[in-house]
Formats: structure tokens, sequence, C-alpha cells
């Protein structure tokens, strides 16, 4: 489904992505890992067309993303969960699933009901504040957000930062449900352990801006966990 092909990226006179090749297929959880300071942030920001690239391409079924703006990706089937939720503190729950509305098709300006059966808590909360929920209700809220655009794609970065055990709990299996059962293709960024393996069908591991391992969950070893994961 998504094709990082030879991505090259830098800031500034500092090169943080070499060379990077990712296949994400479709239908599969992919979990993107590797220490802080490796670049799997700046490749996210790649495919969003948050950051450009110097070389190479990024293609979403084919087609080039780089063609394309940041404002159009999520048009093309892509919804994204930034570091740290980004909501909009003054904007209410109701206001903040909104934004993503004008992005569905013409004539659909309702927020969907499956996000509501996914998040009750939601629902309870339409009038308050962004700013005033807790960590695990933002990340919610993020992940919904991302999901009015109707994405055929979910990338998800750190989704599990700073949430409480039962709510980090709740968004796993979310996701598993959202890629099993709905079949939506997620790449998600993630640095427990315990929540990538629970969650991810593969995982690819990157160290000073390349791919240096990457396979199957289970193929996941020891070796690779000491040489490119602990801290």
């Amino acid at each position: 489904m998504l094709e990082v092909q030879a991505i090259n990226q830098s800031y500034d006179e500092s090169q943080t992505l070499w060379d990077l090749d990712i296949s994400i297929p479709e239908g599969k959880c992919t979990v993107l890992m590797g220490r802080n300071g490796v670049g799997k942030t700046t490749i996210l920001n790649c495919i969003m067309g948050l950051v450009k690239v110097a070389s190479g391409d990024i293609k979403l079924n084919g087609e080039s993303l780089l063609k394309h703006d940041a404002e159009q990706r999520p048009r093309m089937g892509i919804g994204y969960v930034p570091q740290g939720r980004q909501i909009f503190p003054m904007l209410t729950v109701q206001e903040n699933l909104e934004v993503g509305l004008p992005i569905r098709e013409k004539g659909d300006r309702t927020i969907p009901d499956f996000i509501f059966d996914l998040f009750p808590v939601l629902k309870e909360m339409l009038h308050r504040r962004g700013g005033d929920l807790s960590g695990g209700q933002q990340q919610q809220l993020a992940i919904g957000r991302a999901l009015v655009v109707n994405p055929k794609l979910l990338i998800l970065d750190e989704p599990t930062e700073g949430i409480q055990p039962n709510i980090v709990q709740e968004i796993g299996d979310i996701i598993r449900m959202l890629n099993k059962e709905m079949g939506l293709t997620v790449l998600l960024v993630e640095q427990k352990l315990p929540f990538a393996r629970k969650v991810g069908d593969q995982f690819c591991i990157l160290d000073r801006g390349r791919r240096v391992a990457e396979g199957e969950m289970d193929d996941l070893d020891e070796r690779l966990i000491k040489e490119y994961l602990t801290v």
C-alpha cells in the first residue's frame, strides 16, 4: 500500500534519513521502532508532507505523494495521529472531530457513529473543551479525529506516550480492531515493546536514519532488541 523508496532528508546541514526504504503492506499493522532520534517521526512527517525530502519517493497505492501538498494527503486516504496528540485545546470535542468533515465525501458532514462506539467517553464529553480532557481522553480524541476522514491508512506516532495503563490497553485493543476487523492498514511508531508485540504484524527498525532490520513480529529476537532498542 505505502512504499518509501530511497528517501533522503536533512535539517540544514544535518542529514537525518539515508536512502531509507520501508514497505507497508495493505491490511497489516507495521511497527516502526528504534531509539530516540533515529528518524522515526521524521519519516512520518515526510509521508504527511510536513517536511521536504531531498530525494527518493513515497508512493501510496502506486501514486507519488510528493506531487501533493500536506493539505491534500488526508484526502488521499491517510489519517494521522501526531506525537503529542496536537488537539485544539480551546475547541470542544465535537469541534475537534468536525475539523475532518470537509475531507469526507460531499454531502457527508456528520461524525460517524462508529467513532463513539469505539470511544464512548467522547460522546459523553462532546461539549467539553479538548484542553480540559485527560491525556488518555485527548489521545482517544486525536485517534477519533483521524478516523473522521475515513482513512485507508492510519498513522500513529507514539500513541501510548504519557497515557495511563488502562487507556494504553484500550487503545491497543482498538488498533487491533481497526486493523483486523475493519481492514485498516496501520503504521505505528512505538517504543513500548509489549504494546508493539500486541498490535503489530511486522516490524521495521531504524538506526541513525537507516533501516537496519525488518520482519514478522515473531522474528523480533533478543539480539535485535539488545542491539537497537534497549536504552
